[in-house]
């Protein structure tokens, strides 16, 4: 069954630029992952203005892969520094509903 994951993340005031460029690559690489079926990055356009991580692997095994790769601990890094505070990460998991 398909897994969702939706990271929101804040960002420090005046650090959004650098924050988009420093996704930029994780971005691009993460959709190249096999079991990414969809990898977007989104900007509340009100409110807090939160990055947002929206994504849709073919099971949990991608995700565990997606969260090993080096691009994605690579953009950790570089992120950690911009970020406000830890985001906030739901993940689900599809519910069969029709045949």
């Amino acid at each position: 069954m398909s897994v969702k994951v939706v990271a929101f993340v804040s960002v420090k005031p005046g650090q959004e630029d650098a924050f988009a460029a420093a996704a930029r690559d994780c971005v691009a690489a993460s959709r190249a992952e096999p079991g990414v079926l969809r990898y977007d990055l989104w900007r509340e356009s009100e409110g807090e203005r939160r990055f947002i991580f929206d994504e849709l692997y073919v099971d949990d095994a991608a995700v565990q892969a997606h969260m090993s790769s080096n691009h994605f601990k690579a953009f950790g890094m570089a992120a950690r520094d911009l970020a406000a505070a830890r985001p906030n990460i739901a993940v689900a998991h599809g519910v069969a509903v029709a045949d």
